[in-house]
Parts: C-alpha cells; sequence; structure tokens
C-alpha cells in the first residue's frame, strides 16, 4: 500500500471500528440484515467493515455511508446483545 492509500484506510478505521450500525436496507445484497443493529469490529486492508450481526458470525461489508448508517452510540448498545456476538471467550451457542 502506498501512504495515500494507508491514510484513507487508517481513516476508515478510526471513523467505523467500534460503531453501531444498520445496513442501508434498499441494498439487495443487505436485506437479510434491514433492522438489524450490528457493531463493526474493525475494518481490513480492503476497506471493509467487519460487522458482528450477532448472530455468531463476522460479515464484511463496504465501510461507507452509502452500505452502512451509524446508530446513536446509546440506542446501538440498547438493541445490542453482548452476550450473542461470537467474540466471547466461551460463546454460550458452543455449549
Amino acid at each position: 500500500m502506498n501512504t495515500a492509500e494507508t491514510a484513507h484506510h487508517e481513516t476508515l478505521k478510526r471513523e467505523w471500528t467500534d460503531q453501531y450500525i444498520l445496513v442501508n436496507p434498499e441494498r439487495i445484497e443487505l436485506k437479510r440484515f434491514a433492522g438489524i443493529v450490528g457493531r463493526v469490529i474493525t475494518v481490513n486492508y480492503n476497506n471493509k467493515a467487519i460487522i458482528d450481526f450477532q448472530d455468531g458470525g463476522w460479515y464484511d461489508i463496504s465501510a461507507s455511508t452509502e452500505y452502512l448508517t451509524k446508530v446513536d452510540p446509546a440506542e446501538g448498545k440498547a438493541k445490542y446483545n453482548t452476550k450473542a456476538n461470537s467474540a466471547q471467550p466461551i460463546p454460550e451457542k458452543q455449549g
């Protein structure tokens, strides 16, 4: 990566990491996540947000307002079940 690409990536990473989000439900490929609050874990080097939608999996979606909308942190925290994500040391889903 050149320095401009690296700077852009770091900006996206700072902007999106640890944000609560909703997807754009008008995007056909994202309809299955409509209305579900997700949390951005990080942004990878392809500038895709790695998102936990509380279903045990992580999904990569472009870190852009075209695809994602930030949710107020208080509202997001209230609607996001931290016990349902797959980043637990021993997730309850694994028994």
